[in-house]
């Protein structure tokens, strides 16, 4: 379990905000690497937001599907997060720069008792 991805009625990602600068953050940490202050509180980022970046991965580890994409996603509202995008192929010329994209979960694998692992990524909205 992470805390920066609530899979409940409405899944969405939460990240640390510093409270001083404003600064977000999905890792616990002692202080912001932006102004050095150590208080943080939990922040609901947006489920939405646009395509800054992405490649096409065309070699991975074992048992890992090729090619996928991997992308950088700018959040309305603010954030940014890498995350890979999912259902749309990865054929380069579906993939536009500042397209729309809409944070979406799924499973990515299951253990030997039935339990999931979910993951999340994002969709073309």
């Amino acid at each position: 379990m992470v805390d920066y991805l609530v899979l409940e009625d409405d899944p969405h990602l939460v990240a640390r905000a510093c409270t001083g600068c404003g600064a977000l953050f999905f890792d616990r940490r002692n202080a912001c690497a932006r102004c050095g202050e150590q208080e943080f509180e939990p922040k609901a980022l947006a489920t939405t937001g646009t395509l800054r970046s992405f490649t096409i991965v065309h070699r991975a580890a074992p048992n890992v599907p090729v090619p996928y994409v991997s992308s950088v996603v700018e959040l309305d509202g603010g954030g940014v997060v890498k995350a890979n995008i999912v259902g749309a192929g990865a054929d380069a010329e579906k993939f536009e720069l500042g397209m729309p994209l809409r944070l979406t979960t799924f499973t990515c694998g299951t253990d030997e008792e039935g339990t999931e692992a979910v993951a999340f990524g994002f969709t073309p909205a």
